[in-house]
């Protein structure tokens, strides 16, 4: 059964469309999520990526891995990840959410944010390969940060969910249309986070 988000119990956030979304702040046991935390802390094959920023090149803020059946999850060969094979850990977490959702998948990205700077810019999933409509389903594991929501063309619908350890976060229908979504910065010390999207690419 779906749990009811909290950021749709107060009218305020009545404009939020209910259908982008699927979450359950439980489906992952405290002994299983402490579990897979710490074999991804330890087998994980991390690496820091680069971007451009103003034309600049700069390192991203946060580590990530890519596993899965395709080579990538961006396009961009020149600033591609390295695929890694499916672990045992990650397929049978794929096949999980599958079974109980309905959902195909293909591949996973791990995102590391060590502490409190590392984070991710606003943005949307929005790479053709995703397809017009993608769903990607979105397990956190470690410290609990908030992941907020802003409508592309009226940044002030801005909405904010606590995503804690073992949750799982699906985004579907036209949520990469015409929301983006990010992963701040804080003032406040914080330890690390793992986030496992899983997506199906084309």
């Amino acid at each position: 059964m779906t749990t009811q988000l909290s950021l749709f119990n107060s009218e305020e956030f009545y404009e939020f469309p209910k259908d982008l979304l699927e979450y359950k702040e439980h489906f992952l046991s405290r002994a299983e999520a402490d579990l897979l935390k710490s074999t991804l802390l330890q087998t994980t094959t991390w690496e820091q990526r680069t971007q451009k920023m103003y034309d600049k090149t700069v390192l991203t803020p946060r580590l990530t891995a890519w596993y899965g059946d395709v080579k990538s999850y961006d396009s961009a060969d020149s600033n591609a990840s390295k695929r890694n094979e499916w672990t045992p850990e990650l397929y049978n977490l794929k096949e999980r959410i599958e079974k109980e959702f309905g959902y195909q998948f293909n591949g996973v990205l791990l995102n590391l944010y060590r502490d409190n700077n590392d984070s991710v810019a606003w943005h949307r999933d929005k790479e053709s390969r995703y397809g017009k409509r993608p769903i990607i389903a979105s397990i956190s594991l470690g410290q609990t940060r908030n992941f907020d929501f802003r409508k592309k063309d009226h940044h002030q619908s801005k909405y904010s969910l606590p995503l804690p350890h073992g949750s799982l976060l699906i985004m579907k229908g036209d949520l990469q249309e015409n929301w983006e979504h990010r992963i701040a910065k804080s003032s406040i010390a914080m330890k690390e986070r793992i986030n496992l999207t899983f997506r199906f690419i084309y």
